[in-house]
């Protein structure tokens, strides 16, 4: 081994990297190479393979915000099932000053977290968004040594080899895919820590457990259409834990198996299959691992008290505890799918797997053509209006009217004759032939009163009536008219307060609210993601045209934004976002500001949040005048470089008086 062409530093100011180079040395030049440890094997491969110099400056790389987007591209359904372990990782390690990569098997970081009041010492160091940390560039560091040594690691200050780094603390786990090749690394890191090593103990235990966590989501996910068997050696874990993951078909082949499943048939050698097969372990059953037939396998869920069932394996008599996790379409007898009651759909279509709007959809189904009237009680925007269409739609009355009045948006003035109607004549100002109120035009189907703790007192009196009596009294009519209805109000707002101040009639209440179903607000629901991708698609419908994918930088976005409007704020976010994204798909630059703000600037020009890519920057008038000079006033290569649509560009320069010389702002 050659060091000649590593350089010794002056001491002048460089006591520690000069120490830190001839400890490189020192113990490169002691060794023979046999029996070395992780760190000295990176450091000999340092300078043997790449002829990198611990002395020479070495500031970090970023890769450009065009190579970062294609990194990002590529790890996109990584990144997705990532979002939620990065961010509960973050949330452990914070109070502690730690931030949070993940980086894909090329040692690109596509995904960060941190804390904001430290984004230029994240930016100085390399702990952020696009950051190159492969060996070969940066040396011995935690995702580097990572990869080439495919296990978890801690590179603790001198361990690095550059002097650049030996201030920081890093610890890093790969994540594998089903066929057992790198997928990613999940790494924390610190620029303050104790002088011990051994005070990263812990921090190694916690990134090996969210690194798992992810590499078992990541499995679930791509083999969700498969029965997956569940094993472990203790009954009252295996539930929870699920430490080996293994894929099977309905006739018990093996497909595929996480990193503790593979382990697990080494074990009992049932060979593995190679890179690039398309069908992992085609050759062998679950049955020639468990001592076990496949309809005892298939059968698990309905056996026994717990929903496990002990087995031994049949190389070693292990006894391992199984569970089963099924795929969505489940085996049916006689081979016929079992009826749906297709009438629901407008209903189940309201939310996929949040359990307080199964609540709430279960009663709604189970109301829709009861003779009484609902109350619809929810936040604004929490979508009360299709609860109370989906009711209407579900129902024996969906051929009939469905009448929609928003009590709050209508003039006082005219909400009495705009709801019972009137007679040709009867007031200054009635049509001449008279007018059928939107009570009677719901005659037979449901009327949706919207907002109904906003109706006037003396308009609750008069519907107090129509509701007990079945019937209206247009406006200088003489006789009533019968009416067949089914009301649904909503309100956002504290009835029984509205009462106490004597604002609300409390006999109204009780007439309206026969049954009441609560909307939870968007923040607290469990199927964000469901709802998202559910009215992207229908927008997209809408609109036509190019078909746009929501990436997954958007989805990180719209998944950590708090939506204080609901989903009324949703979907004019994502019809924002269509209206505004390039090309065929929807990146976070394309959102509104305000689902985006308080992220990080990447160093060149994305910005990312819990997924990566671009996101609007708050700009002030110095750093978009910069770079509006910089590229000449070429708006495009301005809204390029700041990750922004150029619409967004032009109303920033309109909102702070910036013209471009000779010019007039578009308006």
């Amino acid at each position: 081994m050659s060091t000649a062409h590593v350089r010794r530093p002056q001491l002048q100011g460089a006591q520690t990297q000069h120490e830190h180079v001839e400890t490189i040395l020192r113990s490169l030049d002691h060794s023979d190479g046999s029996g070395e440890a992780v760190i000295e094997r990176s450091w000999r491969r340092c300078i043997d393979l790449y002829g990198l110099d611990p002395a020479a400056p070495s500031p970090p790389r970023y890769v450009p915000d065009r190579t970062l987007r294609e990194h990002q591209d590529q790890a996109d359904a990584l990144i997705q099932v990532a979002r939620a372990g990065v961010e509960q990782l973050y949330h452990q390690v914070m109070p502690l000053d730690y931030v949070v990569l993940l980086t894909d098997a090329r040692g690109i970081s596509v995904q960060f977290l941190g804390a904001r009041d430290a984004q230029r010492e994240h930016q100085r160091t390399g702990l952020f968004l696009g950051a190159d940390w492969s060996e070969q560039h940066a040396g011995t560091c935690a995702v580097g040594t990572c990869i080439q040594e495919q296990a978890p690691l801690t590179c603790h200050h001198s361990d690095h080899f550059s002097a650049h780094h030996i201030r920081l603390t890093c610890t890093a786990a790969p994540v594998f895919d089903p066929d057992g090749q790198l997928l990613a690394v999940l790494d924390i890191s610190a620029y303050r820590s104790p002088e011990s090593k051994a005070s990263q103990t812990f921090a190694l235990q916690v990134v090996k457990h969210y690194a798992r966590m992810i590499e078992d989501a990541y499995f679930l996910q791509r083999y969700g259409g498969c029965h997956i068997v569940c094993l472990d050696r203790s009954r009252e874990f295996v539930q929870i834990n699920r430490r080996y993951l293994i894929a099977i078909e309905e006739d018990g082949t093996l497909v595929a198996a996480n990193t503790a499943g593979r382990k697990l048939l080494r074990h009992h050698e049932l060979p593995l299959a190679g890179a690039g097969e398309a069908r992992p372990f085609k050759a062998w059953n679950i049955q020639d691992l468990l001592d076990a037939e496949i309809g005892d396998v298939l059968d698990i869920q309905h056996y026994g008290y717990d929903r496990v069932r002990a087995f031994r394996t049949h190389r070693h008599h292990e006894l391992h505890f199984a569970t089963l996790i099924e795929p969505p379409r489940r085996r049916t007898t006689g081979g016929q799918a079992p009826r749906r009651d297709t009438s629901l759909a407008p209903l189940e279509a309201l939310a996929d797997d949040d359990p307080a709007m199964r609540d709430t959809l279960t009663r709604a189904a189970r109301l829709r053509n009861e003779p009484i009237n609902i109350l619809v009680v929810g936040e604004t925007g929490t979508g009360k209006e299709r609860m109370a269409r989906a009711l209407h739609e579900s129902s024996r009355r969906r051929d009939k009217p469905f009448v929609a009045i928003n009590c709050a948006a209508m003039p006082e003035s005219l909400i009495e004759s705009e709801l019972f109607g009137h007679e040709p004549g009867s007031f200054t100002g009635a049509r001449s032939k008279g007018m059928k109120g939107l009570i009677a035009q719901a005659d037979g189907g449901t009327l949706f009163l919207d907002e109904i703790g906003d109706m006037p007192l003396q308009l609750q009196t008069r519907l107090l009536r129509v509701l007990a009596e079945q019937e209206v009294l247009p406006i200088g009519a003489s006789r009533p008219i019968k009416v067949d209805l089914r009301v649904v109000a909503a309100t956002h707002r504290d009835l029984r307060g509205l009462i106490d101040l004597g604002q609300f009639r409390e006999d109204l209440f009780y007439r309206l609210n026969g049954a009441s179903l609560r909307l939870p607000p968007l923040r607290e629901r469990a199927d964000q993601g469901y709802l998202i991708r559910r009215l992207f698609e229908d927008l997209q419908a809408e609109r036509g045209g190019q078909r746009v994918r929501l990436r997954g930088d958007a989805m990180s976005a719209l998944l950590a934004y708090p939506w204080p409007g609901n989903i009324r704020e949703l979907h004019n976010a994502l019809r924002y976002a269509l209206a505004t994204c390039e090309g065929d798909e929807v990146v976070v630059g394309d959102l509104p500001e305000e689902c985006t703000s308080g992220q990080l600037a990447h160093p060149a020009a994305s910005s990312p949040i819990a997924g990566g890519g671009r996101v609007r920057p708050p700009l002030g008038e110095d750093p978009l005048q910069e770079a509006l000079r910089r590229h000449q006033w070429n708006i495009s290569a301005v809204a390029r470089e700041l990750g922004l649509s150029r619409p967004t560009i032009y109303r920033r320069m309109k909102r702070l008086g910036i013209v471009p010389p000779n010019h007039q702002m578009p308006t």
